[in-house]
């Protein structure tokens, strides 16, 4: 069955760009942001050559009307991916693993809809070469004005594979980052995740965005953090990267509201985008 967990491995040219989105002081000051729950579980479905875009986008909304004719509280929302390989990853958030339980006994409990996620299942698998799964926890110490902002069309993805042993360089480079930040851009964001099952020692770096531009700016702003880091700064930088980061990884997605199953927060803050009518 589909439902159980809908994950990421995600660089951009310096460590420093994996961790941020940054925006102008004026868009940030009309920011709204939806606080993001403490357990994250990730499903990943790679599609067969030629079986993404509508006809994914038509299996999984199969999905979505079964959940909600169930009334189901188990919400998701999707990224597609706009690098690496043709891929779909399905985002849910809980307050712990006991909730996941419990919205997971819900919909096991309902016959009628478990038939209806089987076929649904069943059909979507004919479009699908792979699927993993992962869940994640929030790390709020490595973050930095973390959430989901309202109006975001994109998502960038960043993981960092850390060396077994190293977890303390990792934190303490991250934290050298967050200081620079909050120094040179005190607008940035981005939330941080640390692989609980799925994997080994890896933290993921999730930055929603409004728009392309917004990630021109990324890009842009990279000096106000080098001079707020200074060069003894990024010299520790580059040192703490080299000692304890084994891979990194970056990739876009694109939001779709047409292979998601939104929590009601997201659809009350945007109901055009989440629920267009036909």
């Amino acid at each position: 069955m589909k439902l159980p967990i809908r994950c990421e491995c995600i660089a951009l040219p310096l460590l420093l760009a994996g961790f941020v989105s940054s925006v102008t002081p004026a868009v940030c000051a009309q920011d709204k942001t939806i606080p993001s729950q403490k357990i994250l579980t990730i499903q990943r479905e790679f599609t067969k050559p030629g079986k993404e875009g509508a006809a994914h986008e038509k299996s999984e909304a199969a999905f979505a009307k079964a959940m909600a004719d169930g009334k189901v509280t188990d919400h998701y929302y999707a990224l597609t991916s706009l690098s690496g390989r043709p891929r779909v990853l399905f985002l849910s958030a809980y307050p712990s693993f006991a909730d996941i339980e419990a919205e997971r006994k819900k919909v096991n409990s309902n016959a009628s809809l478990s038939a209806e996620l089987d076929r649904a299942n069943e059909a979507d698998g004919d479009l699908l070469a792979e699927t993993n799964s992962s869940m994640w926890m929030r790390r709020d110490d490595l973050s930095l004005n973390q959430g989901y902002r309202v109006g975001a069309r994109y998502e960038e993805l960043t993981q960092f594979v850390v060396r077994p042993g190293h977890t303390g360089e990792w934190t303490e480079l991250v934290k050298l980052v967050i200081d620079a930040y909050k120094k040179g851009i005190p607008d940035a964001h981005w939330g941080t995740y640390e692989m609980l099952f799925g994997g080994g020692s890896t933290y993921l770096v999730i930055t929603t965005l409004r728009s392309a531009e917004e990630l021109d700016a990324e890009f842009a702003k990279d000096p106000k953090f080098i001079d707020a880091l200074g060069p003894e700064g990024l010299k520790k930088l580059e040192a703490l990267e080299a000692s304890c980061v084994e891979s990194r990884q970056s990739n876009l997605f694109r939001i779709s509201p047409k292979m998601s199953y939104p929590p009601e927060a997201l659809v009350q803050a945007e109901p055009d985008f989440w629920t267009p009518k036909p």
